[in-house]
This record gives C-alpha cells, structure tokens and sequence, in this order.
C-alpha cells in the first residue's frame, strides 16, 4: 500500500524529503530530528545496520510512491539484469512513466505526476495512455494530448526553462519529451543508498 500517513512526520524520520513540495523542505531545514517525544539526537540511538537497510528500503518506495509488492518486482528484475542490481533498480524506477513526466517538470510532485498519467493526460509514440508503471526505452515520445496543451494546468510550462536529465529531450513549451537513452549512473536519484537495499534483500 501506499503511504496515506502524516507526510512531515515521515520525512522527518527518513531525513529526507520524499515528497518533493517546498513545504516538506522547510519543515526539515527546522526540525531535522526523528519524530517523538524527546527524539532529540542525543536520545535518537543507534540504528541497527538491519534498520538502515530497512528504512533505506521503504524511502526508495515512498520516494517513487509505489507499493511493497511492486518495489519487490523491480528488485527481481534488477537482479537479473547485467551490472550493479542497485543501479539497475534505480535505473527501473526512473524510467517510469509517471517519474518521467515529473523530472520533465510537468508536474510539481510524483504525485501529480502519477495522476496526470492516470488521467489520460499524455500520448506515447501517438496513442494514449494510463498506466503510470510502464517503463520508457530509448526512441519512446511522449506529448500532451492536444485538448490539454492550453489548460491552466499546463498553459505556464513555456515560461520554465527546459531542465531534464540528459537521457531525455523536453520541449515545454511543446508538451513533448523524447526519451534518448537509458538513464546513466549521474542520472539516477540521487537521495537513495541503493546498495543499502541490495543488501536488505540479500538477507
């Protein structure tokens, strides 16, 4: 399941902020200590190298906002792949589709992104689609529906600058990205410990 919790109260346990809105910064910039009665750093503890991993494990699928059984999935697949299997997990999860159309800037969260994807907001290669999980190749295009390119949801993105990982090739103020290649290691996001997760299911 997805996390449907206190989403400050989490980020602040993990250090990190997984859900990407400024106001999830600020917060951590203020209280950057774990959560609880007295959970100042002299009382926090020591965690356990089990606990690193699993806390590191569970950041990666808040992060992407998936669930256990499907973090689970790419982790298999990532482990069967050639090269390094936390980089190939990462690799996995940047090449979603609703990850793509948030790092394009598309959207201001994975959240939104997700749902942009679910709601038949984008084309790829000139079809529909809704499935926020489908994976990107090299070669793959993806582009606002027309009726869509002039809403308010999207009618500003000509005014930001196009930033996207080098693997991807954004127009904005066109709706479209291209997909160029599999992202690279200096790609990937950079808050996770990949290897942390390798070894939590290496247990």
């Amino acid at each position: 399941m997805r996390y449907t919790g206190p989403k400050a109260r989490l980020c602040r346990r993990l250090g990190v902020n997984v859900f990407g809105t400024e106001k999830y910064t600020k917060i951590l910039s203020r209280r950057n200590v774990k959560p609880g009665m007295h959970a100042g750093k002299k009382s926090m503890g020591k965690t356990s190298e089990y606990g690193k991993q699993l806390l590191e494990k569970q950041k990666a699928r808040i992060v992407f906002g998936i669930s256990e059984k499907q973090f689970h999935n790419y982790f298999k697949k990532a482990a069967k792949e050639t090269g390094e299997t936390g980089e190939n997990l990462l690799r996995f999860l940047e090449r979603r589709l609703d990850n793509v159309v948030y790092v394009s800037q598309f959207a201001v969260t994975r959240m939104q992104s997700r749902q942009m994807v679910n709601h038949g907001h984008f084309l790829l290669n000139g079809h529909p689609v809704d499935v926020p999980s489908l994976l990107v190749s090299p070669g793959d295009k993806l582009e606002l529906t027309p009726q869509l390119k002039d809403s308010p949801l999207y009618r500003d993105l000509a005014e930001l600058k196009d930033y996207a990982p080098k693997w991807l090739k954004v127009d904005l103020a066109k709706g479209i990205i291209e997909v160029l290649a599999l992202p690279a290691k200096d790609d990937l996001e950079k808050s996770i410990e990949s290897q942390l997760i390798v070894e939590y299911y290496s247990r």
